[in-house]
């Protein structure tokens, strides 16, 4: 293995002393030494979800009002009849960078990131976001960055209640029935790698909802990969489609043929 080398410096800055170039035997070598770290941090991650879904709840007592694209709105209508909801506390208002043309650029960064939300539906999930700036502007907004997140204005205590009044946040939050219950919430950096719709849900109380989570007794999971569809095609209760479970079971058998291993413990 070659020493380390410096490039060139270009454009004034200083050169870069970047790792040393080897034969791909041994690139390889070096790839699958990492590979067994970043298992190891994959299943740490898991076992983090798995924590998670354990955490307690805390009821929600208090009554909150937002206005949205069709007039006012609870916190309860905000889940669009699902059971769990993500809201996010976007900073676009007066007095943040940017207004009126723009929101805050990290959040703008953040919803950039945002994939489609129909996946996240099909698991009984609903994203939304929140800001204290008005309707008219969301709606502008909204348009001019071709977001199509539901985005709601808040009108009292929310965001000081949920802990984003003076900085960003995700709060996740569980329905039953007309009840409730808050079951997460991060910030900070922890916010950066959310927008997927798997970083999503492994925020949520029930998670992915996949056989191969270690989920508490009772909570609904269905087989891996079967669910999945077209952000077009999903239909409220219909079975996965047989030709996509054939598609999967074969996919499936052939990894764990070839190393040994369910793809999903990988």
């Amino acid at each position: 293995m070659s020493p380390s080398r410096e490039s060139t410096s270009t454009g004034g800055q200083p050169a870069m002393h970047t790792p040393p170039v080897v034969s791909s035997q041994a690139w390889e070598e070096a790839r699958l030494e990492m590979l067994v770290k970043e298992k190891a941090h994959t299943r740490a991650r898991d076992a983090l979800a798995a924590e998670r879904r354990r955490m307690p709840w805390m009821a929600v007592e208090k009554t909150y009002a937002f206005d949205g694209p069709n007039g006012r709105a609870s916190l309860l209508d905000l889940f669009e009849g699902r059971r769990q909801l993500v809201v996010y506390r976007a900073f676009f208002e007066p007095g943040v960078f940017g207004w009126p043309d723009h929101a805050c650029r990290g959040c703008s960064l953040g919803a950039d990131q945002v994939g489609h939300l129909a996946h996240l539906n099909a698991r009984d999930t609903t994203l939304a976001y929140v800001s204290r700036a008005p309707q008219a502007d969301i709606a502008r907004l909204k348009a001019r960055m071709g977001w199509e997140m539901p985005w709601y204005s808040i009108t009292d205590s929310f965001d000081a209640d949920f802990g984003v009044d003076e900085w960003h946040g995700h709060n996740v939050f569980f329905r039953d029935g007309a009840r409730i219950f808050r079951t997460y919430f991060v910030n900070s950096r922890a916010d950066e790698a959310i927008g997927t719709v798997w970083s999503y849900l492994d925020l949520t109380a029930l998670g992915r909802q996949e056989v191969w989570e270690d989920s508490p007794a009772g909570y609904p999971q269905s087989r891996p990969y079967k669910w999945w569809n077209w952000h077009d095609n999903y239909e409220a209760g219909a079975s996965p489609d047989q030709k996509w479970v054939e598609v999967t079971d074969a996919g499936e058998a052939a990894f764990r043929n070839k190393d040994g291993v369910d793809p999903k413990a990988t």
